[in-house]
């Protein structure tokens, strides 16, 4: 997810990403409360939780040109 409005990414694992995106517009998590509002810019399927939360911290690990690459590719869904 991505806030213009702070120029911030927040990368996370759920097996419902639109509620999940909608909670973040909510202020119903911490991290991202007061720093939206958040749009959806990557959405990636796997196969297992595990699989996505090993995702998830390679992906929290990336500097923002890897993100912005990422997001650009035709394998993206969002796009």
């Amino acid at each position: 997810m991505y806030s213009s409005s702070n120029d911030v990414y927040y990368k996370g694992y759920s097996t419902d990403y639109i509620m999940r995106l909608e909670h973040h517009n909510q202020g119903k998590t911490t991290y991202t409360k007061n720093k939206g509002p958040w749009g959806l810019v990557y959405a990636e399927q796997l196969d297992t939780k595990k699989e996505a939360l090993i995702k998830e911290k390679i992906l929290k690990r990336q500097h923002r040109q890897y993100l912005l690459w990422l997001f650009n590719q035709k394998t993206n869904p969002i796009k």
